[in-house]
């Protein structure tokens, strides 16, 4: 199909895609406590993770933020979910979530926070990025093989985030 015709117009809904990563090790998961100087989610738990850069595949973007945040190189990845952010405006935010296993190898902290090997067990001691809560238990329950899940974040009238599994 040629590039007219992939119906790319300003009046349609657009979005910005970005990869995130979930990294375990047994029953613990790797996660990023963020900066304290960063703009957003500091001092939160969150995967690894970042925006999709023109001409590169969304893995390929996983892959490299795992490598820039984590120094992390030799995993595995495998598609896990999918969830698209209506904050209401014309363009939205689309997250490909990955989950890898990390048995042996060295990490680092980065700019964007210190990593944190966490039990699973104990992720509600921990303050983690709102959708979190929610997703991160579905996430993790999953098998390699498994169907990936997919959601939908919206926000109602008090601008509370809504989380929705497809």
């Amino acid at each position: 199909m040629p590039r007219e015709e992939q119906g790319v117009t300003a009046d349609r809904y657009n979005v910005i895609p970005r990869s995130l990563i979930f990294i375990t090790r047994g029953n613990d998961v790797l996660l990023l406590k963020g900066a304290p100087n960063k703009r957003l989610w500091a001092n939160r738990y969150n995967g690894i993770g970042g925006h999709v850069e023109r001409g590169e595949g969304v893995k390929a973007s996983a892959l490299r933020e795992l490598l820039e945040e984590a120094g992390i190189s030799e995993v595995e990845l495998w598609l896990c979910a999918t969830a698209t952010i209506d904050a209401g405006q014309l363009t939205g935010i689309c997250i490909f979530m990955y989950r890898g296993e990390f048995q042996v190898g060295e990490f680092y902290d980065s700019e964007e926070g210190g990593l944190e090997w966490i039990e699973q067990s104990r992720l509600a001691d921990y303050p983690l990025v709102e959708d979190l809560q929610i997703i991160l238990p579905r996430l993790l329950a999953l098998k390699r093989g498994d169907a990936p899940l997919s959601f939908h974040y919206s926000y109602d009238l008090q601008n509370r985030l809504q989380v929705k599994q497809d």
